[in-house]
């Protein structure tokens, strides 16, 4: 049996997946909304790209194991080193 955590983090996948379908989308927002007390901004779920919400401290340690990584494109390490100055 999923726990809610689980659930709602199905629910927030189905909301960034481009496969799903808007209707689909949709349920997944008010679900979240209703159920699990989630407030989602008046802005595009599935586009959101930003770092709010998230632990900084986890977000800086993925930028810089980024840089670190040899299989990661020189574009990705500028990006990742640009966004971690910008912290």
């Amino acid at each position: 049996m999923p726990t809610d955590a689980q659930i709602a983090g199905g629910h927030k996948a189905n909301l960034k997946n481009p496969n799903t379908s808007e209707e689909s989308k949709e349920n997944s927002k008010k679900i979240l909304e209703n159920e699990f007390n989630v407030q989602l901004d008046g802005e595009d779920a599935s586009k959101s790209n930003d770092d709010d919400g998230k632990n900084p401290n986890n977000v800086a340690g993925g930028l810089k194991a980024t840089l670190k990584n040899p299989n990661v494109s020189d574009e990705a390490k500028e990006s990742a080193k640009e966004r971690l100055d910008n912290m």
